[in-house]
């Protein structure tokens, strides 16, 4: 670390031409958002009912129509009467005047409340077949065939087998959402180790083709199965650029501008998430909205491939000994800077001589892998901790919209909202971290975190209306910093030869806990009590091991495994610290101390 610093200083330091990258590499997070937050719109399930079948109902009653066949043929359920999704009436033996004695599932397909977010058809519901289709009238509707009642010859002559993922295949919506985000998970940790093995440009361009392609096959996936598998890989792509991103900002810019910036490309990202509802409406085509998403994947690929707008980090190239390609890229930075590389002053030395001195020996290029953590006395166990409340973070929030869900079960009271307490607790972050310091701030969100989970899971049926809303909101912001804040942290600690695995297996431990929600909604949301009670345990667990961490606020980045090593743990409540705290004096040499006081 300490031999970097003056490179990086006789370049120019943060000067104009790193401002100016970090800056731009603002604006592919919101190409990024738009994919990320993709999954709500895909998978909105509209209000639905059974389309009646009139060959099921006794002859007296065939000939109705309108909402008087709709009664006759749905059945209502619960206090609001509403009509069922999932089931039709059964009647006896056709006579004169049946009554129903009974119920039976769906026959022709379901009847959709539609748009659903936007959309007028969606991998839910069942699409339109275009009138192209040969022998099909153009005038019939979104679902009015049920998966039985598609004749086989529909089928061959380019028109594609549509879904319902509703009722029996309901539970096909949360297995797509969990594919999705292992999708990111594994992508963390995979194109995380490849951050550390080819650099950050390189997985940022692979990601960003493989999410083109991706995103462009499917917007053409022709059946449930191959959506299944392409959402898997697309997230694994688009968590990669999000990655390698992230990294070669956070190494462009000095201690003091680390948390300006990298809050501010979480706040990009979000305007992505705010423009999606807008594109989907548009778009009214969950396929053409897909295509979309892929479009400006491609764009990204055009413009941030150039090495001008997104150069390798010249912080990974000098911890792995990479000098030259090192040289060529701070050279740049200083001529962009105003600083001549060759003028050396009496307080510095120039960049050519600063590098002269690294080069000095012929260093060869070391390249490092994740599992080498385990040879390392405190990082591995900083990484840890840190996962653990990524973990808790991301999947502690499904407990807390539970209770906003049923108080607001339109989709974009809850999208919305989601997206202001993500800007909210971006904000929070921004005005307190480098105040308070990292630690200080994960604890206290760690702490309102776990509180609000423990009074909702203690004392929901007893609390008003409004304060279980108040305390979902509050949970909700808590959560969201912590997992921002997790993230930022871990990246801050990892030294520079494992930032991208370190960072990926953190973030991953996030989608992790995200992850346990569609899990959950598989089997019904059996085990939902259970799962709100461990996260809320694992919330007070992750209280105590926060305070084990060091503090980062106004340190360089750690370069080696051994300088990550030195981040010890300082006082939680003291000013910004400058280094860390010495150990405690060897007992050899406090037995000295008295015979010095002798001889004097």
């Amino acid at each position: 670390m300490e031999l970097e610093v003056p490179v990086l200083r006789a370049a120019g330091g943060f000067g104009r031409a790193r401002r100016l990258l970090a800056a731009a590499s603002w604006l592919p997070c919101v190409a990024l958002g738009l994919a990320l937050g993709s999954e709500p719109l895909l998978t909105a399930l509209p209000a639905h009912h059974c389309r009646p079948d009139p060959a099921l109902l006794p002859p007296t009653l065939r000939a109705l129509s309108g909402p008087a066949l709709l009664d006759a043929s749905v059945p209502r359920l619960g206090p609001a009467r509403a009509w069922s999704s999932c089931l039709l009436l059964r009647y006896p033996e056709p006579t004169p005047r049946a009554r129903p004695n009974g119920t039976r599932s769906c026959t022709r397909g379901w009847h959709y409340a539609l748009p659903a977010a936007g959309l007028l058809r969606s991998p839910v519901t069942q699409e339109g077949i275009g009138a192209g289709c040969l022998g099909f009238p153009s005038s019939l509707s979104s679902g009015d065939f049920s998966k039985e009642g598609i004749p086989g010859w529909l089928t061959g002559d380019g028109c594609p087998l549509q879904w319902n993922l509703v009722c029996e295949d309901g539970w096909k919506v949360p297995l797509e959402q969990t594919s999705h985000l292992l999708g990111w998970l594994l992508g963390c940790v995979i194109l995380g180790m490849g951050c550390d093995r080819f650099g950050r440009r390189i997985v940022f361009l692979a990601s960003l083709v493989l999410a083109t392609g991706l995103g462009a096959g499917e917007a053409l996936a022709a059946s449930f199965p191959a959506l299944l598998a392409l959402r898997l890989l697309h997230g694994g792509a688009l968590a990669g650029a999000s990655l390698s991103l992230y990294v070669a900002r956070l190494e462009l810019c000095d201690p003091p501008h680390r948390l300006t910036f990298s809050m501010g490309a979480s706040l990009f990202s979000v305007a992505g998430t705010l423009l999606l509802p807008g594109l989907a409406l548009l778009a009214q085509d969950w396929r053409l909205l897909q295509g979309l998403s892929a479009l400006a994947t491609g764009l990204l690929l055009l413009f941030w491939g150039f090495p001008t707008l997104f150069p390798e980090s010249p912080c990974w190239l000098l911890a792995t000994g990479q000098l030259a390609q090192a040289r060529k890229i701070l050279w740049h930075f200083a001529e962009a800077s105003g600083v001549d590389p060759e003028n050396t002053s009496e307080d510095e030395s120039s960049l050519a001589a600063e590098l002269d001195m690294l080069s000095a020996g012929s260093p060869q290029p070391q390249h490092y892998w994740v599992l080498e953590l385990w040879h390392t006395r405190i990082t591995w166990r900083n990484g840890l901790i840190l996962g653990f409340s990524s973990l808790v973070g991301g999947g502690i929030r499904a407990s807390f919209l539970q209770r906003l869900v049923p108080r607001e079960p339109a989709f974009y009271g809850p999208y919305f909202l989601g997206a202001g307490l993500e800007v909210a607790a971006t904000i929070f972050l921004l005005l307190t971290v480098d105040r308070w310091g990292r630690r200080l701030v994960l604890l206290l969100g760690t702490l309102v975190m776990g509180l609000m989970s423990l009074l909702l899971l203690s004392g929901a049926q007893y609390l008003p209306g409004w304060t279980v809303l108040s305390l979902s909101v509050l949970g909700l912001l808590a959560s969201q910093a912590v997992s921002t804040l997790s993230s930022l942290f871990a990246a801050e600690i990892f030294p520079t030869v494992i930032r991208g695995a370190g960072l990926g297996l953190v973030l991953g431990a996030g989608f992790l806990g995200q992850a346990a929600t569609p899990l959950a909604d598989m089997h019904g949301r059996r085990g939902f009590f259970l799962q709100h009670v461990v996260f809320a345990s694992f919330a007070i667990l992750a209280l105590l091991c926060v305070l084990l961490l060091p503090e980062s606020r106004g340190r360089g980045l750690p370069q080696s495994l051994q300088d990550a090593d030195r981040l010890r743990r300082s006082p939680l409540l003291r000013g910004r610290p400058r280094q860390d705290l010495l150990p405690l004096l060897p007992p050899s040499h406090c037995r000295s101390q008295p015979l010095l006081v002798q001889e004097g």
